[in-house]
């Protein structure tokens, strides 16, 4: 696949995430996808991002991730995002605050036979819960 394919590959799964149709991820995501920096309990594959992202969007009914720079190889994209939202659902077990939140990531993605198999990533889970008021 060309670095283009690659791309729309990940405009794809972002466009899932963010209209909330996560049953889509499958179509981007191969079965045996690694996350390697996975979210506390997340499974493996698809069904691990719908998890993930499922709990994600019950606590920010309009999250939204916002790609703002990328970086392409033939088979890997990295990219710098932000992520903002409403804090309106149940939160790693704390009451929604109605608080909103913006905060940054950064992800390293490979590509194989146009599905997503690796994943590399970190967001600013600590600035998000500062903002939240749930942390110091």
């Amino acid at each position: 696949m060309s670095r283009s394919d690659n791309i729309s590959v990940l405009e794809g799964f972002g466009t899932a995430v963010n209209s909330g149709h996560l049953d889509e991820l499958g179509a981007f995501v191969a079965a045996g996808s690694v996350d390697h920096d996975p979210a506390p309990g997340q499974g493996p594959g698809p069904e691990g991002y719908e998890e993930m992202f499922g709990e994600m969007r019950r606590a920010f009914p309009d999250l939204h991730v916002e790609v703002e720079h990328v970086m392409a190889t033939d088979d890997e994209i990295a990219f710098a995002y932000t992520i903002t939202g409403t804090h309106l659902g149940e939160l790693m077990g704390h009451t929604p605050t109605g608080r909103t939140v913006s905060y940054r990531g950064m992800q390293i993605s490979r590509f194989e036979d146009g599905k997503m198999v690796e994943r590399w990533g970190s967001s600013d889970q600590l600035g998000m819960l500062r903002q939240l008021g749930l942390t110091p």
